[in-house]
């Protein structure tokens, strides 16, 4: 019993040690020059001057990379980023996610 449970505790600890990395070693400045189709809605910066859009400067890079996953599987839905995810490969992901993950939440 003690074995399984030293087991557990350390498969948990591994995990959250995972979790809690920077697992996704995107390329910011890659990330820039593929944001540009991005830039319409999202803002230059990453702040977005149309109330329905999101900003995206300073989110959280593991934040961007599940939720930019979830609409290129069709997992999240949504008529105007479902099919602008459809075509990113992992590393654009990695990047965008890096990218937008530097950018300044205050917007300068």
């Amino acid at each position: 019993m003690k074995l399984l449970l030293k087991t557990c505790g350390l498969i948990s600890a591994t995990l959250i040690g995972m979790l809690a990395s920077n697992a996704y070693a995107g390329d910011a400045a890659a990330g820039k020059t593929k944001a540009m189709a991005c830039m319409a809605c999202h803002g230059a910066n990453g702040i977005s001057l149309i109330p329905m859009y999101p900003n995206l400067a300073g989110q959280k890079e593991q934040y961007l990379v599940l939720q930019l996953h979830a609409f290129r599987s069709g997992e999240r839905k949504n008529m105007v980023m479902s099919p602008m995810a459809a075509g990113l490969s992992d590393s654009d992901i990695d990047d965008l996610a890096a990218h937008y993950a530097g950018l300044d939440p205050s917007g300068k």
